[in-house]
């Protein structure tokens, strides 16, 4: 399972990374901090399964990039993981296609669950 992290921190981005890589069958596809970016590398690589953090560096932020990456066919599942845990960012993630919303600092750990369960379902 292919796995491209989007985030606007390279601690956040490298914590990831080390956590999701010791999972069998994973492969981090790619990892950028701004949308442009985001969005070119997720249609060029077609990766399984996108972790996206709402604010970024270049000014885009994740929702541009969720709702451009969710007309691919087929589109990544996505993983939202913010520091803006509110329920108007939830809903309007839920409403642009995110499958999982997650809080940086609460839920964090949940991203290696919900990675090995999205694997187990994959099989």
């Amino acid at each position: 399972m292919k796995i491209f992290l989007v985030d606007d921190a390279a601690i956040v981005l490298e914590k990831l990374a080390t956590m999701i890589s010791g999972i069998g069958g994973v492969e981090i596809a790619g990892q950028t901090m701004n949308a442009h970016d985001a969005i070119q590398s997720i249609i060029e690589l077609k990766p399984d399964v996108v972790i996206l953090d709402i604010r970024l560096n270049d000014g885009g932020n994740g929702m541009d990039v969720l709702k451009r990456i969710k007309e691919e066919d087929p589109p990544p599942i996505a993983i939202m993981l913010t520091n803006y845990p509110y329920p108007q960012y939830r809903e309007k993630c839920q409403a642009l296609g995110a499958d999982y919303f997650f809080d940086k600092v609460a839920d964090i750990e949940k991203i290696y669950d919900t990675v090995k369960q999205l694997l187990a379902d994959k099989d």
